[in-house]
């Protein structure tokens, strides 16, 4: 049947998107269920903030890998798709994962790992824009959204320019989508209640 290949992938990237790394790696390193505290989030940031570097640090590279090879399936299974659709199921898969209930996180990880796959340029100005803020505000959520508004303006520019219009299809609502899921942190950031992560402290 035509188009069965393109539909394996989308299949199969929801699935990689929905492994839940942070409740994988609460549960069987730490007997913590990350979805009970902090922000109750299964994601890097809350990962970090309840469990610490190690426990959130192989979350993140679980979480940006699984974004990674999503977008890789493509080439893995000889078609033609694009490699930023590719991996806008693993988007949804990790905000709506089936192996969890479909309550996710925010897909920031995920997203940077599609994009070091499809686009590397701009997965560097991206991460560039995160490292910076994050060093100035110490809230990954701020770094989130930071990150995202200035992917709009570059993927916006970068269209315009080279008349390739797709990354401006796919990445425009994929960063709306991420400031959208931090509409609740940014209340909070507005409050002064959003708390900071001391990723670059010394444990006392």
């Amino acid at each position: 049947m035509p188009y069965m290949t393109e539909v394996m992938i989308i299949i199969i990237s929801y699935l990689l998107g929905s492994i839940p790394f942070a409740l994988i790696v609460g549960k069987l390193g730490y007997r913590v269920d990350v979805r009970e505290h902090g922000s109750g989030n299964l994601g890097t940031t809350n990962t970090f903030r309840v469990l610490g570097k190690k426990a959130g640090t192989l979350v993140l590279l679980g979480d940006m890998g699984k974004g990674l090879v999503a977008a890789l399936l493509p080439l893995l299974f000889g078609s033609d798709m694009s490699l930023l659709l590719a991996g806008i199921p693993a988007i949804i898969g990790h905000s709506y994962p089936i192996f969890a209930k479909f309550k996710g996180g925010k897909s920031v990880a995920t997203s940077a790992g599609i994009l070091l796959a499809a686009f590397p340029w701009f997965f560097f100005v991206v991460v560039g824009t995160f490292i910076v803020a994050l060093l100035i505000s110490k809230m990954v959520s701020l770094s989130s959204m930071a990150a995202s508004a200035v992917g709009l303006v570059t993927v916006v520019t970068y269209s315009v320019v080279t008349r390739d219009w797709l990354p401006l299809i796919v990445i425009v609502p994929l960063a709306l989508f991420i400031i959208i899921k931090h509409r609740t942190n940014w209340q909070r950031i507005r409050a002064g209640t959003e708390p900071k992560v001391p990723l670059f402290q010394k444990k006392k």
